[in-house]
């Protein structure tokens, strides 16, 4: 079986791509496994190939149709779409925005069509679809109103999606990722950055700084769990998501002032006291008009599944990345 990967590159790329390599082999549409033939991952930096002769990486502008022509073809039957300007930069830069998350998107589905192969795509979306008066927990209904450019440019490939799915043209699925929490290396752009932030640096011995009010309830996913879920949906049966091809993944409804509390439990008060308060009025209105519970039953049933709790989403990044509590 041929994948690829856009933004193969990316943080999520990349252990997406360790993740299916190890694994060797992904469920077709009937069901059964097939052996990963090819890996292609494709971003505007080489990705790493990990040495593997199943990698190939291709370099380029995922907004450009050649590029996107010489990634997919009648053999690519899997294709993870990760590629993306992240919330706060979108927001910085609509152009930008616009041009990656919505343009590209667009063009990856006519590609697709053209090819005319049916492939199956994951599309990962956000909560940031959401916003305004939201219900204290968003059902599968709720309508979509965002409040930011990258809400509306995730909104707008989400019903896209769909509607390329509904004609044939490919066999989608969208999944709207929780915030990812802890993610190792620097902050990004992304205005959910800080949910890592504050428990990475105080764990590299950092100070940090919570931009945001301790009652702002986030909705969260591991890492770990969010690979998992990824490949999870891409294996599900095309029939059994019927003409509404979106998901709301399963994570944790999680305030600030409880993420501080779970890295107090799990790595003492020093640890903890390195987060400093310091309110920033555009990350508070991003990140406020997002939902912090959803009604995940739905992804659920199918087999879907997120966090016990946070204090267990801090510990598994701990020993993922090696870190040694003094």
């Amino acid at each position: 079986m041929k994948v690829l990967i856009t933004g193969g590159a990316g943080f999520l790329g990349q252990r997406l791509a360790r993740e299916l390599l190890a694994r060797g082999s992904l469920k077709d549409a009937q069901g059964t496994p097939q052996a990963l033939s090819e890996l292609v991952l494709l971003d505007v930096a080489r990705a790493h190939d990990f040495g593997d002769s199943r990698v190939r990486t291709e370099v380029g502008d995922i907004a450009e149709r050649d590029v996107l022509e010489r990634a997919i073809d009648v053999d690519t039957a899997a294709i993870f779409h990760l590629a993306a300007i992240v919330s706060g930069q979108a927001e910085a830069d609509f152009d930008l925005g616009m041009r990656i998350n919505l343009d590209a998107s667009r063009l990856l589905l006519e590609v697709c069509r053209q090819r005319a192969h049916v492939p199956r795509v994951v599309f990962t979306s956000s909560v940031a679809v959401y916003g305004g008066d939201l219900p204290a927990v968003v059902q599968d209904d709720t309508a979509l109103n965002p409040q930011s450019s990258y809400g509306a440019q995730k909104a707008i490939a989400e019903l896209l999606l769909n509607d390329y799915s509904r004609r044939g043209f490919v066999d989608g699925r969208v999944l709207r990722l929780p915030t990812i929490s802890v993610r190792p290396g620097r902050p990004n752009a992304a205005a959910s950055s800080f949910a890592s932030g504050i428990v990475r640096e105080p764990l590299n011995g950092e100070e940090a700084v919570c931009p945001v009010a301790g009652s702002t309830r986030l909705w969260l996913l591991s890492p770990r769990k969010a690979i998992e879920s990824l490949i999870a949906g891409l294996e599900l049966d095309g029939a059994a998501l019927g003409r509404q091809r979106v998901l709301n993944l399963p994570g944790l409804s999680v305030s600030v002032d409880e993420m501080i509390a779970a890295l107090r439990e799990v790595a003492g008060d020093a640890v903890a006291n390195r987060i400093v308060r310091r309110p920033d009025e555009r990350i508070e209105r991003i990140v406020g008009s997002w939902p912090g519970a959803w009604d995940t039953s739905r992804a659920e049933r199918l087999g879907l599944a997120g966090e016990r709790s946070f204090a267990d989403v801090i510990r598994a990044y701990i020993a993922d990345e090696g870190i040694v509590l003094g």
